[in-house]
């Protein structure tokens, strides 16, 4: 075992039983048995993102006895959305959530928390899969935030909109489909802003089951921004127009 990873069947097996936060297991393609029979069961259970890879791949990461299995540990403790958005109105607070959509970069990521931190956003919730890896360096890159800052990660985030709507939170998508420009929006309610990759920005589902759609003006010869520069301008709209509420 090492800090940031376990390997071995047994081992991994023992790991989600004890209930550590997995953050994606390495599986050799073509295992079988069963012990590993167990382990899948577990995997299945807990919906804990999986990659089924070539033997090389894992035994660049470690040579020892893995049995074709290698899990990585979060080096976070994940949060439940539907456990602080309650806790949040009873606080007597205005719920301000960020919705993160297949960001896997994680200088952005660690970037956009920082930010996330700086502004007070109340959470951050993540797909369990198709995100950035949360570990040493996403920390590193957050300058500490991610130790701070409430990440959930979630299986369906076309459900966890739908909760947050429920919940009476308005839904902004950050996407240059948009036709009104960011600042014409209002911030100073409940609100959650949803940003995607810049390659492919947020998926057509999230953006139909958003309430509204948001710009940023790009005025240059550059057709876009940075992902966690972008992030910055929605997360200061919301502090402004709070402060000056």
């Amino acid at each position: 075992m090492t800090d940031n990873y376990i390997f071995g069947i047994h081992s991994v097996i023992e790991a989600i039983k004890s209930g550590k936060e997995i953050e994606k297991i390495l599986v050799k393609k073509g295992l079988s048995g069963d012990l590993f029979a167990e382990l899948l069961a577990l995997i299945k259970k807990i919906d804990i993102p999986t990659q089924y890879v070539p033997i090389e791949k894992i035994d660049r990461v470690s040579r020892k006895n893995h049995q074709g299995v290698l899990a990585f540990l979060s080096s976070i403790t994940y949060s439940n959305i539907e456990e602080i958005i309650p806790q949040l109105y009873e606080d007597g607070k205005t719920p301000f959530i960020l919705i993160l959509d297949s960001i896997t970069d994680v200088r952005n990521f660690g970037a956009i928390i920082r930010t996330a931190e700086c502004a007070n956003v109340d959470a951050v919730i993540i797909p369990s899969k198709g995100a950035a890896q949360i570990n040493a360096d996403a920390i590193k890159t957050s300058s500490g935030a991610l130790n701070y800052m409430p990440v959930c990660r979630v299986n369906n985030l076309i459900s966890t909109i739908k909760f947050l709507k429920n919940s009476g939170i308005k839904v902004i998508a950050a996407t240059e489909r948009a036709q009104d420009y960011y600042y014409t929006h209002k911030f100073d309610e409940p609100v959650a802003i949803v940003l995607g990759s810049e390659d492919t920005g947020i998926s057509s589902d999230v953006l139909k089951i958003s309430d509204y759609l948001a710009k940023i003006p790009i005025l240059g010869k550059i057709s876009s921004l940075n992902v966690s520069v972008a992030a910055s301008i929605f997360m200061y709209e919301v502090v402004k127009q709070r402060q000056n509420a």
